[in-house]
C-alpha cells in the first residue's frame, strides 16, 4: 500500500502513510505486551501452544512466499488527492485493524524475548518500539523512493520473485526457531 502510495501520489503522501502504517504497529505491540505477558505468567502450556501456532503461521507465511510465482507488480492507485495527516491517520487505522498484523505480532516478537532476563513485559514493549522504528524508517524510505524504485521493480519481475524466496526463507527459518525453542 505504501508503494503503491507514494507512486500513484508522490513522496510526501507515500512517507505519510508509510509513517502512519509504522506507527499503527505500537496498538499490536500493547496487545501483544498485555496478551503474551499475561499467558506467561498464567501458563507455560498455554504459552508453549501460542509459541506452536506462532511459528505454524510463520512457516505458512514463508511457504507462501516461496511459492510465489514472483512477478510483483504495482499499479497506480486511482483516489483523489488528501491532506498528508488524512493519509498518515489512514495508515495508522489501516495497520491496527489488521488482523495479520496482530497474529504476526504475537507470534514474532515473544521467540525474542527470555524470561530469565527480566520483565516479559518490558522485553515485549522494547522490541515492540524498535520494530515500529525500523518499520518507520523502511516505509518512509519506501514512500520516498516508491516512484523510480515501483517503476524499477515492475520492470524486474525476477527481482520480485528473488525477494519473495528470500522473505519467505527467512520466516520458515524463524517459525521453525519459534517451534523448537523452548
Amino acid at each position: 500500500m505504501v508503494l503503491a502510495m507514494g507512486m500513484s501520489k508522490g513522496r510526501s503522501r507515500g512517507i505519510a502513510f508509510g509513517l502512519g502504517c509504522a506507527l499503527g504497529c505500537l496498538s499490536h505491540t500493547v496487545l501483544a505486551v498485555i496478551g503474551v505477558s499475561a499467558l506467561i505468567a498464567a501458563s507455560p502450556l498455554a504459552f508453549t501452544a501460542l509459541k506452536l501456532v506462532g511459528g505454524l503461521y510463520l512457516l505458512w507465511l514463508g511457504v507462501q512466499a516461496l511459492r510465489s510465482r514472483g512477478g510483483t507488480r504495482v499499479a497506480r492507485a486511482e483516489m483523489p488527492d488528501r491532506p498528508l495527516a488524512t493519509l498518515f491517520f489512514k495508515g495508522v487505522f489501516a495497520n491496527a485493524i489488521n488482523p495479520k498484523v496482530a497474529l504476526f505480532f504475537v507470534a514474532f516478537l515473544p521467540q525474542f524475548v527470555v524470561p530469565a532476563n527480566g520483565s516479559v513485559g518490558l522485553q515485549m514493549a522494547l522490541l515492540g518500539i524498535v520494530f515500529t522504528a525500523q518499520s518507520a524508517l523502511l516505509f518512509g524510505l519506501l514512500g520516498f523512493f516508491a516512484g523510480s524504485g515501483g517503476q524499477w521493480l515492475n520492470g524486474k519481475p525476477r527481482v520480485g520473485t528473488w525477494l519473495d524466496r528470500i522473505a519467505g526463507s527467512i520466516f520458515v527459518a524463524l517459525g521453525l526457531r519459534l517451534i523448537v525453542t523452548r
